[in-house]
């Protein structure tokens, strides 16, 4: 029984340490954004919001929310 609890803890751990944080570049692998890279801006506990580039009209950035499981980390 302490055993699975030790486990469970380790997974966490290691489900955090893969989480992106702000200033972090991803690459998007789920979706209609899937293949582009952009920089987090925010990060939650289920998903990160990314600016993935700027709006040539208005020069707004054009940012989306991208789930921890959908995105892998930009090297």
């Amino acid at each position: 029984m302490a055993d699975e609890k030790e486990v469970t803890k380790d997974q966490s751990e290691e489900a955090v340490l893969n989480k992106a944080i702000e200033g972090d570049t991803i690459e998007i692998k789920k979706g209609p954004m899937k293949g582009k890279k952009g920089t987090v801006i925010v990060s939650r506990e289920n998903s990160v919001i990314v600016e993935i580039g700027t709006n040539s009209k208005t020069d707004e950035p054009i940012k989306t929310v991208v789930n921890h499981k959908n995105y892998k980390k930009a090297k």
